[in-house]
């Protein structure tokens, strides 16, 4: 059993992170000793390293209850994350092409500049300003 402070240590987050996501419902409440500590069992350690994983590989707070929904089903799990993995992998797809798009703008926008550019009139705002 943990400790908040010792579940932060262990999990490399900040005591409010903890709470935080005891709010949210991402864990469980934990059991409270006579004098009102919280007490983590052990796979809260595991829990928490999930969502952090999670949050880096850009799943929102709400997606991660989503799947952890899915983690403490006994149902067909692996369907399910398979499902949500798909969707999100589509999701970050369409973001890359959007950046892609972005990263082709800017080139053209600074193609346009002179090697000047030592020059009041700048064919970046001018190219923007055109309707």
């Amino acid at each position: 059993m943990y400790r908040i402070s010792q579940l932060a240590k262990a999990c490399n987050v900040n005591k409010e992170t903890i709470r935080y996501y005891e709010r949210l419902g991402l864990i469980p409440e934990p059991t409270r000793t006579y004098s009102g500590y919280r007490m983590y069992p052990e796979d809260m350690v595991q829990r928490i390293g999930f969502i952090k994983r999670m949050q880096d590989l850009g799943f929102t707070l709400q997606e991660i209850d989503k799947l952890l929904g899915v983690v403490d089903r006994d149902e067909v799990k692996c369907k399910d994350m398979y499902d949500f993995t798909v969707l999100k992998l589509r999701e970050i797809q369409s973001k890359i092409d959007d950046l892609k798009k972005i990263e082709r703008m800017l080139i053209s926008l600074k193609e346009k500049c002179p090697e000047n550019k030592e020059m009041f009139e700048c064919p970046i705002i001018e190219t923007l300003m055109e309707k």
